[in-house]
C-alpha cells in the first residue's frame, strides 16, 4: 500500500528540518518511504506543492523558485528562508540572548 498524504507530508517536513536551511531532492523522501520509490514521485511533488502553497516548503530549480508540479526538470525542496524548526532560530540568524 502506498504511503498516505500525512506520511509524505511529515517525511518532507522532517527532511527539510534536518537539513537546517539546505535543500534536498524530493526523491530522498520517496526513497525513504519505499524500495520501489519512482511511482511515488507524483504524490511527493503534489504534497510538496501543497506545503509550498501553505508557505511551509520552498521548491527551487537552479536556485530559482518554481512550482513543484511544473515540468522542466529536477527540483530541490527546503524550508522557506525565513522559517525555522519550532524552537530554533532561522538558519543564519543570530542566536537569541540567554534568559
Amino acid at each position: 500500500m502506498p504511503p498516505d498524504h500525512d506520511l509524505i507530508r511529515s517525511t518532507l517536513l522532517a527532511l527539510a528540518a534536518a537539513r537546517e536551511g539546505k535543500s534536498f531532492c524530493p526523491s530522498e523522501a520517496a526513497r525513504s518511504l519505499a524500495d520501489n520509490w519512482r511511482p511515488l514521485m507524483p504524490a511527493i511533488r503534489q504534497c510538496a506543492a501543497d506545503l509550498a502553497n501553505l508557505g511551509l516548503l520552498t521548491a527551487t530549480r537552479r536556485g530559482q523558485p518554481v512550482d513543484p508540479l511544473a515540468s522542466g526538470g529536477p527540483i530541490r525542496l527546503s524550508l522557506p528562508p525565513d522559517s525555522a524548526a519550532p524552537g530554533l532560530p532561522a538558519p543564519g540568524s543570530p542566536p537569541s540572548p540567554p534568559h
